[in-house]
C-alpha cells in the first residue's frame, strides 16, 4: 500500500524552498510513516531537480521505503521505476518519465566485521555519515571523494573516485551488494563467491537492481596532512608528472589553463613512517601556500577541508570539503574524461592548446590519477588512469558546443568519460572503449529481462543498438 504525506505534514514542509537541505528533512519525515510514502516534488510550479540544478527530472513521482520488504513491494507493482540517490549526477542517468525510488531512510550501519575489516551499510547512507562512525571505531575507508555528501551506493554504481595514483575507485572498496531484482527477488553478489557476476554488478549504473546493502573494505584509520602549493609551471609538469602525482597518498591538479602553471597543488599525505610527505617551500618550481585556499583561489577557503600541514583524520582531509559543510545547490556544470595513465601528459597538453576556448566558460580544472581495477564498465577497467575534470559556469548551450571539441582532442587516447557527468561520446565509441560492455547487457538481462530499470540514458549509451 502507497501511502501519501498528510495535509498537515505538506502544508508545513512545502513551504520551504526544494533545496538540498528541505530534500533530507522531507525524507526524514517520511521514516514515520510506516510503508512507501510518497514524497511530492513540486513547489510553487518547479520540479524536483539535481543537486546543480541544470536538470529538472521528468517526473515528480518519488516514493521513499525505509526497508527492504518495502522496496520489494513497490518493485513488483512498478512496470518502470529509477533509484533517486543525493542526486549530484550532472546528466539524465537517474531520470525517470515514470517514478522514483528513494533508499535515503535506510541509511544505517548494518555491521562492522573487525575480523574479515569490512563494514555492511544501507545503500542510503552517505560518506558524511559512514566516516565519523567508522573514524569512532578505528577504521577508515581508503579513499573518498572531493565531496562527502554523496551515497555509497550511488558513488559505487557510476564509479565516483577520488585520487591517487595508487588509489583505486570508491566502487573498488565495495566487497558486497544486496540489491533487489526486478521481479522482486533478493539478490546477495560477494567478491568473494561471485567473481562471474561481481565485477559487472558494482559499476552498475542502476542497470539492474534496488541496491539496499554495500559491504565495503576498511583498514586501520590513520592520520593526514595537506598542503597547497601554488603556480607550478607547466614545463616541470610536462618533464615530471609521474613525480609529482607519486609525491604523497593523493594529489590534485587545479588549472584554468591560463599562463603555463597549475593554479594550485593539493598534496594530502598519510601521517605514517614512509608516507609522509616532507612539505619544502618549493615543489618542482611551486610555492608553498601561506594561508588555506579554495580550489578556485577567488573564493573563500571557509568550506574548505583544513591545510597548512594540520594533522587530522583521514575523513577530514581526504576531500576537498568539510563534512559539516552541505551544498544547498551547484550552481555549476561537470564534465570529466579518464585517459590512460601513459597518455597523461599528451592529453593534458591536448586541452591546453584548447585554453583560449575552455577558459571563458570554465570556473576550474582538475586533475587526478587513480589506480587500475575489474569492474567492468569503472573507466579505470584494466588501466590506471588520469582525470580531467572540468567544473563550468552554468551555460549549458556553451559547454554543449565546446564538449565535442574537447573529446576530439581526447579521441586518440580512447578517453572514458564519467558517467554521472557531461559528454557528447557517441553510443558507438563507448561501446568501443568498454570491451566487457556485451558482458554487462547481458548480465542486466538476467536481473531485468524486460527493462524495468532502464530509462532514456541506458537505452541510448547501453542498450542502444
Amino acid at each position: 500500500m502507497l501511502n501519501a504525506i498528510s495535509g498537515s505534514q505538506l502544508s508545513t514542509t512545502w513551504s520551504l524552498a526544494m533545496n538540498k537541505r528541505t530534500f533530507i528533512k522531507l525524507f526524514a519525515a517520511a521514516i514515520a510513516i510506516p510503508a512507501v510514502s510518497r514524497l511530492l516534488a513540486r513547489v510553487g510550479g518547479e520540479g524536483l531537480k539535481n543537486w546543480a540544478g541544470n536538470l529538472e527530472y521528468s517526473t515528480d513521482r518519488l516514493y521513499a521505503a525505509t526497508s527492504i520488504e518495502q522496496v520489494r513491494d513497490y518493485v513488483k507493482k512498478e512496470s518502470k521505476l529509477k533509484v533517486l540517490g543525493t542526486r549530484h549526477c550532472f546528466n539524465n542517468i537517474a531520470d525517470s518519465t515514470d517514478s522514483f525510488l528513494s533508499v535515503k531512510p535506510m541509511d544505517k550501519v548494518i555491521a562492522v566485521d573487525p575480523a574479515k575489516h569490512t563494514v555492511t551499510v544501507g545503500a542510503g547512507i552517505t560518506y558524511g555519515q559512514l566516516c565519523p562512525y567508522l573514524d569512532s571505531k578505528g577504521f577508515a575507508l581508503h579513499n573518498l571523494a572531493s565531496l562527502p555528501h554523496i551515497s555509497v551506493a550511488g558513488a559505487c554504481s557510476t564509479a565516483t573516485h577520488g585520487s591517487g595514483e595508487k588509489n583505486g575507485n570508491l566502487a573498488t572498496a565495495a566487497s558486497g551488494l544486496e540489491m533487489v531484482t526486478a521481479s522482486g527477488d533478493v539478490v546477495s553478489l560477494s567478491r568473494e563467491r561471485d567473481g562471474d557476476k561481481f565485477p559487472g554488478a558494482v559499476v552498475g549504473l542502476g542497470a539492474l537492481g534496488v541496491i539496499t546493502k554495500v559491504t565495503l573494505d576498511i583498514q586501520p584509520t590513520f592520520l593526514m596532512r595537506q598542503y597547497v602549493y601554488e603556480n607550478l609551471p607547466l614545463s616541470q609538469l610536462k618533464d615530471h608528472f609521474d613525480a609529482i602525482e607519486s609525491s604523497a597518498y593523493s594529489v590534485s591538479l587545479f588549472t584554468d589553463w591560463q599562463k603555463q602553471r597549475i593554479n594550485e597543488v593539493w598534496i594530502k599525505s598519510r601521517v605514517e613512517e614512509g608516507q609522509a610527505f616532507h612539505a619544502t617551500p618549493e615543489f618542482f618550481g611551486a610555492k608553498l601556500a601561506t594561508r588555506n585556499l579554495h580550489p578556485i583561489a577567488e573564493l573563500s577557503a571557509e568550506n574548505c577541508t583544513e591545510q597548512m600541514g594540520v594533522p587530522g583524520p583521514w575523513y577530514e582531509r581526504l576531500p576537498h570539503f568539510r563534512m559539516g559543510f552541505t551544498p544547498s545547490a551547484g550552481k555549476e556544470l561537470q564534465s570529466e574524461y579518464f585517459v590512460p595513465r601513459q597518455h597523461a601528459v599528451e592529453a593534458f597538453l591536448a586541452v591546453e592548446r584548447l585554453r583560449d576556448r575552455v577558459s571563458p566558460r570554465l570556473l576550474i580544472s582538475e586533475i587526478r590519477a587513480i589506480a587500475a581495477d575489474e569492474l567492468w564498465l569503472s573507466p579505470c577497467y584494466e588501466q590506471p588512469c588520469v582525470t580531467i575534470h572540468f567544473t563550468w559556469k552554468q551555460d549549458w548551450p556553451a559547454v554543449r558546443k565546446l564538449l565535442p571539441v574537447i573529446e576530439k582532442e581526447l579521441s586518440p587516447f580512447h578517453a572514458r568519460p564519467h558517467w554521472g557527468k557531461l559528454f557528447t561520446t557517441s553510443p558507438a565509441e563507448l561501446k568501443v572503449i568498454y570491451k566487457k560492455m556485451p558482458e554487462f547487457i547481458e548480465l542486466s538481462r538476467k536481473y531485468d529481462p524486460q527493462g524495468k530499470f532502464r530509462n532514456e540514458y541506458l537505452n541510448k549509451n547501453i542498450f542502444g543498438s
